[in-house]
């Protein structure tokens, strides 16, 4: 959705590039981390929903970003 590479979304969120790289491969991720790529997605207008009736997550791009 935003095109972001690897790099990217680590220099947006504040998680090392390795970490990211770790995620990408399939390492779980603490709570403190996957709240910042949340919140890092989150400031870019899009939404993760993730719930025990689904398996991965869902991406919502929003029309207008909150200000």
């Amino acid at each position: 959705m935003l095109k972001w590479s690897m790099r990217d979304l680590a220099e947006h969120s504040g998680v090392a590039w390795t970490t990211v790289n770790r995620l990408e491969a399939g390492t779980p991720a603490r709570d403190a981390t996957a709240e910042k790529i949340v919140a890092a997605f989150a400031a870019q207008g899009v939404e993760i929903v993730a719930d025990d009736a689904r398996t991965g997550a869902l991406l919502a791009f929003r029309a207008e970003r909150e200000r």
